[in-house]
């Protein structure tokens, strides 16, 4: 484990994870519950950096049956899911405690949204920057390397950082100088 980053608090039997511990890994996700053989067995919870949590019943590491609950407390279902859908795009916090008044938005579901740092984007699990391509978590550590495949979707569909102007300007050179073009041409 020393090799890999990750630990383990709990009993061993012949020199392998056997019984109730805690096995962490190197991205703070945690499991706490059952082992058998060096392996996730039994029932046992999966801890992740940002709230959430997994409960499952684990056979030889693998997840037979479990349920997730979002960091808000917002509990995951596969069947009757009726948040975030065609018909009611509000967010959990929103459900649960209500609108904001007229003119205030609710970007997030967090409320305030966290600060995004320049150039980089929120991909839910953490920050994404485009430039290195990499991903991570909130706190800075590291958690993957974004292929393609996930760069594109992150630029396509994620929160991104404001280090850009948005909308029209009157042709000034810095933030200070530029006044909101009106589109409306002096004679």
């Amino acid at each position: 484990m020393e090799f890999t980053g990750s630990s383990y608090c709990g009993s061993y039997r012949n020199g392998r994870m056997e019984g109730k511990g805690e096995y962490k890994l190197p991205t703070q996700t945690r499991y706490e519950g059952e082992m058998k053989d060096g392996m996730f067995h039994g029932k046992g919870v999966l801890y992740f950096p940002n709230g959430s949590k997994y409960e499952g019943i684990w056979e030889k590491g693998i997840c037979k049956q479990g349920n997730y609950t979002f960091s808000d407390g917002l509990q995951y279902q596969e069947t009757d899911w009726d948040y975030c859908d065609g018909y009611d795009r509000r967010f959990y916090t929103e459900r649960c405690h209500g609108l904001k008044p007229a003119g205030e938005s609710q970007l997030t579901n967090e409320d305030p949204p966290r600060l995004i740092p320049d150039g980089c984007y929120d991909c839910g699990d953490g920050f994404y920057n485009p430039n290195t391509r990499v991903v991570s978590d909130y706190e800075g550590n590291f958690l993957r390397n974004a292929d393609e495949e996930e760069h594109e979707w992150i630029v396509r569909s994620c929160r991104k950082s404001w280090d850009e102007f948005v909308g029209r300007f009157s042709g000034k050179s810095s933030p200070e100088e530029r006044e909101p073009d009106t589109g409306l041409s002096s004679i």
